[in-house]
């Protein structure tokens, strides 16, 4: 299977090379990688140039955007430009960050979990952060998900869905469609990720007040979206997210933000939302 892999990149001169490195290493080489230079202003380019006089199959371009680093459209506007610049001829389509680190067999590993069935439509490993020396599984999502940083699609499942949605959100509602059009999703827990910036480390209260806006966005309704900010609140020890999630809810809501799914897949959204509660409630 021919693996195309998309890496958005901004300031990432601390990580970029690892990254890099970590492809170069795979048991299973991709054929082609772009990685998209989003308005670096430190010598991100210069390392990714080392990489790509290299390895013919590594590219890069370079696109000017805000300088603000924010979850949602900036990445995936990004991730897009990437994606411009390459032909339709690959079976898996991945969207990788810039700051993590695969295992060598991470390629390999993915190809095998795509070819065991063919309605998988979603594949990756889990992230791992380093923690007093340690490196210990982030919890910022059950195992069973596959997180934003190294997402691979198979190029069926990613033209049903629609692609990526250009919101915050992205990486959760990807998830839900791809389950709604008939697709499953599966996650190789052995496969640890080195995640080199936790999440939400650099992210402002501008982004906390986004995170809210993509609940309304999936159609969650304001009674599942408290739910979800209150489990997200509980899980960091801080009730600030609660308050700044349902304040970004609230907004999008006055102000009719545009869905990013449609009311049928709302329902359906719904349904498997409710679904989790409940067995998180009862087992």
């Amino acid at each position: 299977m021919k693996i195309y892999i998309v890496i958005p990149a901004h300031n990432e001169e601390d990580c970029i090379a690892l990254m890099l490195e970590s492809l170069t290493n795979q048991t299973l080489l991709p054929k082609k990688v772009v990685v998209v230079n989003d308005n670096s202003t430190d010598t991100t380019q210069n390392i990714i140039n080392s990489f790509s006089t290299k390895n013919n199959w590594i590219e890069s371009i370079t696109i000017q955007s805000s300088i603000e680093h924010i979850p949602g459209s900036k990445v995936i506007n990004a991730f897009y430009k990437g994606l411009e610049t390459l032909d339709s001829d690959y079976d898996i389509i991945c969207k990788f960050d810039a700051d993590i680190i695969l295992p060598k067999n991470y390629l390999e590993s993915i190809v095998s979990i795509f070819q065991s069935d063919k309605k998988i439509g979603i594949a990756g490993g889990l992230a791992y952060i380093e923690k007093n020396g340690e490196w210990i599984y982030e919890t910022v999502s059950s195992k069973n998900h596959v997180r934003g940083p190294f997402k691979a699609y198979r190029k069926e499942c990613f033209k049903a869905i629609g692609g990526l949605k250009q919101s915050i959100g992205w990486d959760t509602v990807d998830i839900l469609l791809a389950q709604y059009y008939g697709w499953s999703v599966k996650t190789n827990q052995t496969l640890h990720v080195k995640h080199l910036k936790p999440t939400g480390k650099s992210y402002s209260k501008k982004s906390a007040l986004l995170q809210g806006e993509a609940f309304y966005k999936m159609r969650y309704g304001f009674l599942i979206s408290v739910i979800a900010a209150l489990k997200k609140s509980i899980n960091n020890q801080d009730f600030s997210i609660l308050a700044n999630d349902l304040k970004g809810y609230s907004k999008a809501r006055r102000k009719k933000k545009a869905f990013i799914v449609s009311e049928a897949e709302g329902q359906f959204i719904r349904k498997i939302r409710w679904k989790g509660i409940k067995e998180a409630i009862f087992g």
